[in-house]
């Protein structure tokens, strides 16, 4: 029998290397990544056990502006139950159960469950996503993504290729920001978000380079300069299997030039350098999905990219 529990904080040690284990976990579930933010989310994380044996973990806490709903989980992009190929098929059903028995239980409604896209399973497991047809669950939101495959990419438009030779003839330079690069690039992100959206990144300076110092490995930052001042760049995300654009920022002086181009082409070539299978730009959707910004998806797929759908469900725990 399958048996449900709440992660406990002796469980992160545990946690974090099973995770490294799952088929479709990223550094983004690990214990060290959610840890990052602190006490802002009531944690209600679980473990799936068989015969003291970890079968699965489901990220999750308690939604921030929805008392008595449960999402896996509010803090990062996608969550979902986690699990290195023992949770197939009924065992999947089974296990989904019993943790909507569990929050039933707790007094918990609703689930919301954010499952990992496709792109970044290392082997193929949307066991899950059956699992919720099963239980009834509905799809509450679909938000497009793009990304390259990069054994297969498909052609580079004719718009990309022009934009990458205007910022060739501007003198673009792009490299691997240093400290004080990081800090610019940062500053040309909050301007952007500013001048187009009246909004601010998810993340401040401190707390990205407080991320990046606890996954130098899993977290980069590319600009792109002119004149040595940063104009552009790409804050990246890199998993086994891909590397995602998490943050683009590009000045007004960098979309005349066609500098996010160069950028794009530099990162693209460190994925296939590090031999994952998908560059991910991220998603174009305003809305809460509802809104496609058809040019900012124009924009990516002219890389050679192709759409990739991030899915929310919902399951009612009444």
């Amino acid at each position: 029998m399958m048996r449900v529990r709440p992660y406990e904080a002796g469980d992160a040690a545990r946690w974090d290397s099973f995770c490294a284990g799952a088929y479709m976990a990223t550094f983004l579930h690990t214990r060290r990544f959610l840890s990052y933010h602190g006490d802002r989310f009531r944690d209600l994380s679980l473990v799936i056990e068989h015969k003291g044996d970890w079968w699965g973990v489901l990220p999750a806490a308690e939604h921030p502006q929805r008392p008595g709903c449960v999402v896996s989980h509010p803090g990062i992009t996608y969550g979902g139950l986690l699990h290195q190929g023992r949770l197939r098929g009924q065992a999947m059903l089974d296990a989904l159960t019993a943790a909507c028995a569990h929050y039933r239980e707790q007094g918990f409604q609703a689930l919301s469950y954010r499952p990992v896209p496709s792109i970044y399973h290392r082997a193929p497991a949307q066991d899950d996503l059956y699992a919720l047809f099963r239980l009834g669950a509905a799809r509450t939101r679909c938000d497009l993504s793009c990304a390259i495959d990069l054994g297969s990419r498909l052609p580079v438009s004719q718009r990309r290729r022009r934009a990458l030779k205007k910022a060739g003839r501007a003198g673009a330079e792009v490299r691997v920001a240093d400290a004080a690069q990081v800090a610019a690039l940062w500053r040309v992100l909050e301007d952007n978000l500013r001048r187009r959206h009246d909004a601010r990144p998810v993340h401040s300076l401190a707390e990205i380079e407080e991320l990046a110092g606890r996954f130098p490995d899993a977290i980069g930052f590319v600009v792109g300069l002119l004149d040595t001042r940063v104009e552009a760049g790409v804050v990246l995300f890199r998993t086994t299997t891909v590397h995602h654009a998490q943050y683009i920022a590009a000045s007004p002086r960098a979309n005349d030039t066609g500098l996010l181009d160069a950028v794009f082409a530099f990162c693209i070539e460190q994925a296939q350098q590090a031999g994952v299978r998908y560059f991910d730009f991220g998603i174009s959707n305003e809305d809460q999905g509802r809104v496609l910004n058809q040019g900012l998806f124009d924009f990516k797929a002219g890389f050679g990219a192709g759409g990739v759908v991030h899915e929310f469900h919902e399951l009612d725990l009444g």
